[in-house]
C-alpha cells in the first residue's frame, strides 16, 4: 500500500474490519469519505460514537431496540403462541423480510462453539424457561445456520425444549449446508420456514 497520511491509514485499517471490506474496498470508502461534507462527516460519527449506547438488546427478546421493548415484542398483532429462536438480531431482520413468520422472537446472542468458548451459559437461555411459561408458547422454532456450531445449538436445545413437553420445529433443510442466514435468499429462507418439520 502505498503511503497514506497516518490518519487515513488509521480509517482505512478501521474499515477493514467491516464484514467483506478487504483493503482495496476500504481504501476507495476512505477517499469516498475524503469527498464528504463536513457536516456529513460530523453526523457520520455523532450516529457512530452514540450507536452501542442508542441501539439496545430488547428486554424481553434480546433483538435490537431504540426503546427498551423491540416492535416485535411490543406488537399485539404478533401471534403469541409461536416462539422463533435465532442466532442474532440481524436474523431476525432477515426472516421478517420474507413475511412468512408473524410470531415471537428470542435472539440468543450467538451459538453454541467449544473451539471459541461459547457455552449454555453465554447464550440469553437464562429466561427462556419463563418467558414460554408465561406466554403460553405452543410451538418453539428453531431457526439457525445450517453449521457445525448451529446444529450442535439446534440439538442442544430441542433436548431441553422437548424436556419442558413443547413441540420443536426447525426451518426445512432447504437450507445450503454450510450457509448463514444472512446470505440466504428472501425466498429460498421463506420456503425453508414454511416447509419446518418437527425436530
Amino acid at each position: 500500500m502505498a503511503r497514506y497520511p497516518s490518519p487515513l491509514l488509521q480509517l482505512i485499517s478501521h474499515l477493514k474490519k467491516l464484514p467483506s471490506v478487504g483493503s482495496k474496498t476500504a481504501e476507495r470508502f476512505a477517499f469516498q469519505l475524503l469527498t464528504w461534507h463536513q457536516d456529513e462527516l460530523s453526523a457520520l460519527s455523532e450516529h457512530l460514537l452514540h450507536l452501542k449506547e442508542n441501539v439496545t438488546e430488547c428486554l424481553e427478546c434480546h433483538c435490537l431496540t431504540d426503546s427498551g421493548v423491540c416492535a416485535f415484542c411490543d406488537n399485539p398483532q404478533r401471534d403469541p403462541a409461536q416462539l422463533c429462536i435465532l442466532a442474532s438480531a440481524r436474523d431476525v431482520y432477515s426472516l421478517e423480510e420474507t413475511g412468512a413468520y408473524k410470531g415471537l422472537y428470542h435472539v440468543l446472542g450467538g451459538l453454541l462453539s467449544p473451539i471459541q468458548g461459547k457455552a449454555p451459559e453465554q447464550l440469553n437461555l437464562s429466561e427462556l424457561k419463563k418467558r414460554i411459561d408465561r406466554l403460553k408458547i405452543k410451538e418453539v422454532i428453531i431457526a439457525l445456520d445450517s453449521t457445525l456450531e448451529g446444529d450442535t445449538t439446534a440439538l442442544y436445545l430441542k433436548e431441553l425444549i422437548q424436556g419442558w413437553g413443547l413441540p420443536v420445529t426447525r426451518l426445512a433443510f432447504g437450507l445450503p449446508i454450510g450457509s448463514s442466514l444472512d446470505f440466504v435468499d428472501g425466498s429460498t429462507l421463506a420456503r425453508a420456514f414454511l416447509g419446518r418439520q418437527l425436530f
